[in-house]
């Protein structure tokens, strides 16, 4: 009888361990560290290219752009190179045409944090060929001695229009009280070879301490007739503005879209820097909610040890915002962070990639995507990692992760930590 219930034990203990460790999709290692006097790889973005979704590209902090041709199996690395110098933060975009874009922080200088050129503007990079090659790179935003951080960017529908949002500060981490931090905007043509001057789109103007106070994640969405949307977060807000024509003119006050509870400067143990800033995506398929608006964020509405994920929508292009519904359906208590969130512009379905504890009572962090094929009113959520990591505080993971989905072909992609060193993943995921 003891036996039994030592052999019963052992295979509880088994399947709980294989419940807890493997995932229904194959995970690829992108790009890993090789050796420790490089910089470890993190802060990745990817894109699926929407004529083909064969191909894709990965940028990955600080210098990296990872290019596959067979859906995300396999994958080549480069370093990516620009006279107006790469330095990470890096957003991958591509238009309905094929061009692929890469957006990165810019250090005309050379020198990183010891020089005085280090973000002097952001940087776009344009890639014809799938990412081979690039183009030479064109500033945007430059404004010395103001520093220009943390952009992301959108291309229109009909591919002849490029929008870009970050923030400028007028000096990076000052703690004076008379430095303030705003939301810039700025538009390019299919070949962004020039940019327009960056024009601000703010109402109210943040610190520039990098906190809760300043404005920050800024990230465009275009709708089905052209619209420009921006939502960005401050203190415990996030805003929301939009554009009619083209980014030319925009609302006189910007509109509340959320509450981000406790700010988007989240404590999440064993992460040195962790935020819950709002991705925002427009529905320009032919689907029944076609002109849908949708904001991704997580924060701290039920208690500070239960960071959760977050999703309001807007069918009035805007105007109005429902009511959060809470993406991880797991039972409080735990955390779950670094969302990012995408939408198939082939259906309208939705999807979002986070960390997530609901399985461990310590640091220990596995990977979930969450998928919604109503609006965002319900969402099935699903472990993508196969095995989990602890992070450690004194490892930098960056600021994000990212996802992109082309008709029903999903590629998230995230950093873990094995062995002391990072590494940057995907999973191969077929809705």
């Amino acid at each position: 009888m003891i036996k039994s219930i030592h052999i019963l034990c052992a295979l509880a203990l088994l399947i709980n361990v294989q419940l807890h460790s493997q995932s229904p999709y194959q995970n690829v290692v992108i790009a890993k560290q090789m050796s420790a006097f490089e910089y470890p790889p993190c802060e990745p973005s990817i894109c699926i290219d929407p004529t083909n979704p064969a191909n894709m590209v990965a940028g990955i902090v600080l210098d990296r752009v990872c290019t596959s041709s067979d859906s995300g199996k396999t994958w080549v690395s480069n370093t990516l190179t620009s006279r107006l110098g790469v330095y990470g933060d890096p957003a991958i975009i591509a238009n309905n045409k094929g061009d692929f874009y890469y957006f990165h922080l810019g250090d005309p200088g050379g020198q990183g944090w010891s020089g005085d050129r280090l973000l002097e503007c952001i940087v776009s990079q344009r890639s014809t060929n799938k990412g081979i090659t690039w183009s030479e790179g064109s500033a945007i935003g430059s404004n010395a001695p103001k520093d220009q951080d943390k952009q992301w960017a959108i291309c229109s529908p009909n591919s002849k229009q490029v929008y870009a949002t970050w923030t400028q500060f007028d000096k990076y981490e000052s703690t004076v009280p008379t430095d303030s931090s705003n939301i810039l905007f700025s538009r390019t043509n299919r070949k962004a070879k020039k940019w327009k001057k960056a024009m601000r789109i703010n109402e109210v103007a943040g610190t520039c301490a990098d906190d809760d106070y300043t404005v920050e994640g800024a990230v465009p969405a275009v709708g089905p007739d052209g619209e420009v949307y921006v939502a960005w977060a401050v203190n415990d807000k996030i805003y929301f503005d939009r554009s009619f024509n083209g980014g030319k003119t925009w609302l006189q006050h910007d509109i509340t879209a959320a509450t981000i509870h406790g700010g988007w400067n989240q404590d999440i143990p064993g992460i040195m820097r962790a935020n819950g800033m709002p991705v925002l995506v427009c529905d320009n398929s032919d689907g029944p909610n076609r002109g849908a608006l949708y904001i991704c964020w997580s924060d701290t509405k039920n208690g500070t040890d239960d960071v959760d994920v977050w999703m309001t929508s807007s069918l009035d292009k805007g105007s109005s915002w429902s009511s959060p519904v809470r993406v991880n359906d797991d039972a409080k208590g735990k955390h779950q962070f670094f969302p990012w969130l995408t939408i198939d512009q082939a259906t309208g379905n939705l999807y979002v990639v986070f960390y997530d504890r609901r399985n461990y009572d310590d640091t220990t962090t596995d990977v979930y995507l969450a998928s919604s094929t109503d609006g965002g009113k319900m969402w099935l959520n699903e472990r993508i990692s196969d095995s989990p990591f602890a992070p450690t505080p004194d490892v930098f993971f960056g600021d994000y992760n990212n996802i992109s989905v082309v008709n029903g072909v999903v590629r998230p992609i995230w950093t873990r930590l094995h062995n002391g060193q990072l590494s940057v993943w995907t999973a191969i995921i077929q809705k």
